[in-house]
This record gives C-alpha cells, sequence and structure tokens, in this order.
C-alpha cells in the first residue's frame, strides 16, 4: 500500500511550481488530490498531465464566492479531506513609491484575504486530526527592496496560522507553515519578471543563499508533506526551506 492511500487532500495554487510539486508526491502516494489554479494554460496542462485521482478547478481565491463555490465542490467530489495546502501566491516587484492601491489590494487580497476565507469555508471539511498547511515566504523576516508590501501580507498569514492553530485545537486539526526561500519555480515566485531579470534574480538568491542554491519545488514538497502527516506534535509552526538564509548562517564564497 502507498504512502497516502486513502488520503484526501487539496491544494490551492496546485497547478505548477510548489503546488504542482505538492499534487504529484500526494498522488504518487495514492491520494486523491483536488487542486486549483487560475491560469487557463496551467490548468489545462494540468488536466492533460495528471491521472483520474487528480481533480483541477479553476478558482480565483480573491472571489470568495467562488471559494465558496470551491468548498461545495471538495464537499461534493471528497467529502471530507485529511490535508488543505493553502498555496495560491501572488508577488510582483515593486519599490514601495510605485506600489498602487490596485496593486496593494490584489497583493492582500491572494496572499492573505484569500488564505483567510479558503481555511474558514474549508476548514469545516477537514477531518479532526487533520491538517492545514500555509505557504508564506522567506520575505515575512527580510526587508526586501519591492517586496515591502508582499511580505506585509505573508507576514499576515503567518499571523493567521498562529491564530487558525489555536482556534481548531479542540478538533485536533493542526495549522502550520512552510516557509520558502529561493525556489527554483519557472516563474521564480515573482508575476512578470522578464527573462534577464529572471535570470539575474537567480545569480542573487545562488549567491545570498548560504548553500548556493534554490531548492527545488519538489524540496519544499516534502516539507510540506511532512508538516501535514508526520510532524504530528507540531502545529502553528513555520518550518523554514531556504538553504539557510533566514537563519543568520555565512554565505561564504563558493568553493
Amino acid at each position: 500500500m502507498s504512502e497516502y492511500t486513502g488520503k484526501k487532500a487539496v491544494v490551492t495554487g496546485g497547478t505548477h511550481g510548489m503546488g504542482r510539486a505538492v499534487v504529484e508526491l500526494l498522488l504518487r502516494g495514492g491520494a486523491e488530490v483536488l487542486l486549483t489554479g487560475n491560469n487557463e494554460d496551467n490548468l489545462a496542462k494540468a488536466r492533460e498531465e495528471l491521472p483520474a485521482t487528480a481533480h483541477v478547478l479553476r478558482s480565483d481565491t480573491t472571489d470568495v464566492a467562488q471559494i465558496d463555490a470551491l468548498a461545495e465542490e471538495v464537499e461534493s467530489r471528497l467529502g471530507t479531506i485529511d490535508l488543505l495546502h493553502v498555496n495560491a501566491g501572488y508577488a510582483v516587484l515593486e519599490p514601495f513609491h510605485l506600489v498602487t492601491p490596485e496593486s496593494y489590494d490584489r497583493t492582500f487580497d491572494v496572499n492573505a484575504k484569500g488564505a483567510f476565507f479558503t481555511i474558514q469555508r474549508l476548514a469545516p471539511l477537514v477531518n479532526d486530526g487533520g491538517a492545514i498547511v500555509c505557504t508564506t515566504s522567506i520575505a515575512n523576516d527580510t526587508g526586501n527592496v519591492g517586496m515591502t508590501h508582499y511580505a506585509g501580507a505573508k507576514a499576515a498569514l503567518r499571523a493567521f496560522v498562529k491564530g487558525f492553530a489555536t482556534e481548531l485545537l479542540p478538533r485536533g486539526i493542526r495549522v502550520n507553515a512552510v516557509k520558502p526561500g529561493f525556489i527554483d519555480t519557472p516563474s521564480m515566485g515573482i508575476s512578470g519578471l522578464a527573462d534577464a531579470d529572471r535570470a539575474a534574480l537567480t545569480q542573487v538568491g545562488d549567491a545570498i543563499t548560504p548553500m548556493h542554491r534554490h531548492g527545488t519545488p519538489e524540496e519544499v514538497a516534502r516539507a510540506v508533506l511532512f508538516l501535514g502527516f508526520d510532524a504530528t506534535f507540531t502545529t502553528g509552526a513555520e518550518f523554514t526551506v531556504d538553504g539557510g538564509l533566514g537563519h543568520g548562517l555565512s554565505a561564504t564564497p563558493a568553493q
């Protein structure tokens, strides 16, 4: 029997990058997964490439009505679930003086408001003793040019994790977060980057990360599943997957 046989999970933002890696590990382990996305190309690829035990749903996490529809779909298809991974995220590089109210609102709507109401609406469907894992960011703890509003939204999500962990204790539901650093995803986690900017960001990430490389989506996914199924005495925590970047380790020159 595979590791996750009989398990059911929901992964928001699961059509590409880190979320897709979580979905693939769950499916490989025998789980049934409902995953969401909001990009038509990524949705089409997921529908084409994933097996029948994956249910691909378009859902905009900024729209509470669509979150309600997601909850209805989860209940209809899966009944109850063992793991909810709240991974949908949005980031753009914008120096604070160029941030518009529209950009600020979208950043908080995806990363904070959307995550909050996704958990609120889907928590009743999580089995007692199950788990919720959110994706925060190393930006929570670092001051980076162009990332101030994003860092604030992810810091809000970190606070939500602690609050939900407390409120769901009576049901034995553990709520934790995984906090990635520089991860080798197609978008590098930032929307709208030109190829040259993405290459430059990759070089910067490798230089300042003590392990002198990016993490892989699968490395983050394994941390998510550890928190989801194995870390049974852990709740309210934020698990860092960043190659030592956020731990004060020295980024010595690569040998």
